[in-house]
């Protein structure tokens, strides 16, 4: 009887516990949406590249890129040079790119 109560209160548990950390992850597809929004839009950005954890874009106009805001959704640096923008994302770039791709 007592195993019963004590695998009873494990997978109670295990339930709260995913349920949490579902809860915490974040959509990844609103994140994205963001981040093309912070970089001006998906009409400023005109060239896309990914090279391991880097992201660089190319813009119409650098100056509509919200350069804190894409801080805060996780980039770890960010460096401007001219109209492009080298962003420091990990292993989101790629998808980052695919998904500017696939709006265009």
């Amino acid at each position: 009887m007592d195993y019963l109560q004590y695998v009873i209160i494990i997978v109670v548990l295990l339930i709260i516990a995913l349920a949490i950390l579902k809860s915490m992850k974040k959509d990844a597809h609103l994140e994205l949406n963001k981040l093309v929004e912070y970089l001006g839009g998906k009409d400023n950005i005109l060239k896309t590249e990914t090279s391991l954890s880097r992201f660089k874009v190319t813009l119409k106009d650098v100056s509509l890129a919200n350069k804190d805001a894409i801080q805060k959704l996780g980039a770890k640096g960010i460096v401007e040079i001219d109209n492009q923008l080298k962003i420091i994302l990990g292993s989101e770039s790629k998808q980052l790119k695919k998904y500017i791709d696939n709006l265009k």
